[in-house]
C-alpha cells in the first residue's frame, strides 16, 4: 500500500459522511409530519397533549416567537404568522441557499439576494425565488415548540 492512498481515501469517506448526512436532514425538514405547511396552532392542540410525552426535542419556547414575525432557529426559521399559529421552514433560501435572517411583518427576508417568503406558508412573495421555502413539522407542547 502506497501512503497516499490513506488520506485520499479519508477524503472520500469525510465526503460521503457529509453528503449523508446533508440528505438525512432534507429528508427529516421535508418528510417529517403530516402537515403539508409545518403549521401548528395552540388552540389545535388536543386536550392534554401537554402530559402525552409527545413530540420531539425543544426547539423554542412560545414566548420567544413575536407575532407576525418569527426567530431563525440552526437550519430552521420558525414563525407566529397569527396569534397563537406557529409555523417552521428551512432557514435556508431557495435562490442560492443562504440563510434567512430578518422576519417580520409576515415576511421572511434572505439579506443575500433580496428574495422574501411568506411567514404563514413560506410561499414567495418577492424573487430571485421562485420555490418556496420546504416546510418542517412541529408542535406545541405547553409552552415548548418541538420538532415533531
Amino acid at each position: 500500500m502506497s501512503g497516499s492512498q490513506g488520506p485520499a481515501r479519508d477524503m472520500t469517506r469525510r465526503t460521503v459522511v457529509a453528503a449523508v448526512g446533508g440528505a438525512g436532514l432534507a429528508v427529516a425538514l421535508t418528510a417529517c409530519g403530516s402537515s403539508d405547511d409545518g403549521s401548528q396552532s395552540v388552540a389545535e392542540q388536543p386536550a392534554g397533549a401537554a402530559g402525552a410525552g409527545g413530540g420531539g426535542k425543544e426547539i423554542a419556547k412560545i414566548a420567544d416567537i413575536p407575532e407576525g414575525g418569527g426567530k431563525v432557529i440552526g437550519d430552521l426559521v420558525v414563525t407566529q404568522p397569527k396569534p397563537g399559529e406557529f409555523k417552521a421552514f428551512s432557514s435556508k433560501c431557495t435562490h442560492a441557499g443562504c440563510a434567512v435572517k430578518d422576519i417580520s411583518n409576515g415576511i421572511i427576508k434572505c439579506p443575500c439576494h433580496g428574495s422574501q417568503f411568506s411567514a404563514a406558508d413560506g410561499s414567495v412573495t418577492k424573487g430571485p425565488a421562485t420555490s418556496p421555502l420546504p416546510s418542517a413539522s412541529i408542535t406545541v407542547d405547553g409552552g415548548s415548540i418541538k420538532l415533531a
